[in-house]
């Protein structure tokens, strides 16, 4: 467990809708339950870093009411009532509240599911640190991760007065790297108290969530969909950022699977993955072609950040 006088409660954020990485994952089976990274899925290894951090009755995860099931399956370990279903999908802020109105008085970790950490004992460290500043501080910590490169996937924070600017174009994200800034891996360590103040001086229209016998499902359409860096860390002013080289990475499209199996890319520059029927390409290049028991996909590489707009 993390050593200190308050007890560490961890939030893991398990929503999704199987956008990014349609056909190998699907509404019923979102990017969190993909194994193809590392052998487990990625809300599995979610939880199996926090060991020596959290125990299992102390974890806790938000997701929808469509996927209780298939998480329970996945972490059997924790106790049921700690995998909570989100009635409807209000972003990221009303899973925050949610999961840290159950977690109660400690100091809690807010993490997402479908990330990946390749270095977990560097990344338990960077926890430990700022779950320590939480602690003794009205601080929301976050956790910057150090750039390997000008990246205009990610959103960045400047870690000298915590603010969060959101993805940029290639030449901003080359001067954010100049000027010091970190890529925010969305991971915010607070004490309870802490995130109810910011919740309730930034976004009270959650407060809800956080009285005693809440009706979940009679609240939760009523409440703001925004994400919670909109919502509350892009005002609240007591932010601390612990930086951290902890091999992160949001594996937020299919350009992370060319990255971790490039032998997956042919001689033309196309990503090909055959989980259904063999897949034959002749005469294009740098394409995404995908096919699973769900459907085919095939995409430009330039589009594959932009695959949810197939589903608008």
């Amino acid at each position: 467990m993390v050593r200190s006088s308050t007890k560490f409660k961890a939030v893991i954020l398990a929503g999704g809708s199987g956008e990014r990485f349609w056909p190998l994952s699907t509404p019923e089976r979102p990017k969190q339950f993909l194994s193809i990274f590392g052998g487990k899925s990625l809300l599995r290894q979610s939880v199996d870093r926090l060991k020596g951090l959290a125990s299992p009755e102390d974890v806790y995860v938000v997701t929808a009411e469509s996927l209780l099931a298939a998480s329970k399956a996945e972490l059997p370990e924790l106790p049921e009532g700690n995998i909570l279903g989100e009635p409807c999908r209000r972003d990221t802020a009303a899973a925050v509240a949610m999961g840290v109105a159950a977690a109660g008085e400690s100091v809690i970790g807010v993490f997402p599911a479908d990330q990946l950490v390749a270095k977990p004992g560097a990344f338990r460290q960077a926890v430990r640190k700022a779950a320590k500043i939480a602690e003794n501080g009205a601080d929301i910590v976050t956790l910057g991760i150090r750039p390997t490169m000008p990246s205009t996937q990610f959103g960045y924070i400047d870690p000298k007065n915590g603010r969060f600017v959101e993805k940029p174009d290639l030449r901003r994200a080359k001067t954010y790297i100049k000027k010091g800034f970190l890529w925010n891996a969305g991971i915010f360590i607070a004490a309870y108290s802490t995130f109810m103040r910011a919740i309730g001086e930034n976004a009270p229209g959650l407060l809800p969530l956080f009285a005693d016998g809440c009706d979940f499902k009679a609240q939760y359409p009523k409440l703001p969909k925004i994400s919670f860096d909109y919502a509350v860390m892009e005002k609240y002013p007591h932010v601390k950022t612990v930086e951290t080289d902890c091999g992160w990475d949001d594996v937020g499209s299919y350009l992370a699977v060319e990255k971790y199996f490039p032998e997956l890319n042919d001689e033309s520059g196309n990503l090909i993955v055959a989980k259904a029927q063999p897949i034959k390409v002749l005469g294009v290049e740098n394409l995404i072609v995908v096919s699973s028991e769900s459907g085919v996909l095939v995409a430009d590489k330039r589009m594959a950040g932009e695959l949810k707009r197939l589903f608008r």
